[in-house]
């Protein structure tokens, strides 16, 4: 019963890591790309648009759905690990 406790506090506490990470990353994508660092990225042009107003217009939405991507595959790898998984 306690070896079951410690596993699945194991278990959260790597699922709270990848949950930090991900949004991390979001976050710098979102708010430091689109915003914060717009002027230096504007240097620059992708797809005929600088890449700073890129960022806020589009690329923000691409690394969300990447990012829910990558959590779905990291969240099933670490189910399998821990034999929580439902297939």
């Amino acid at each position: 019963m306690e070896n079951n406790k410690a596993r699945m506090k194991e278990y959260w506490r790597r699922n709270v890591r990848i949950l930090i990470i991900l949004l991390s990353i979001w976050f710098i994508v979102s708010f430091g790309c689109g915003i914060l660092f717009a002027e230096e990225l504007n240097q620059f042009r992708f797809a005929g648009f600088k890449l700073g107003f890129w960022f806020a217009q589009q690329g923000a939405i691409y690394a969300f759905v990447l990012i829910i991507f990558v959590y779905v595959w990291l969240m099933n790898r670490l189910d399998r690990e821990f034999d929580v998984h439902e297939d």
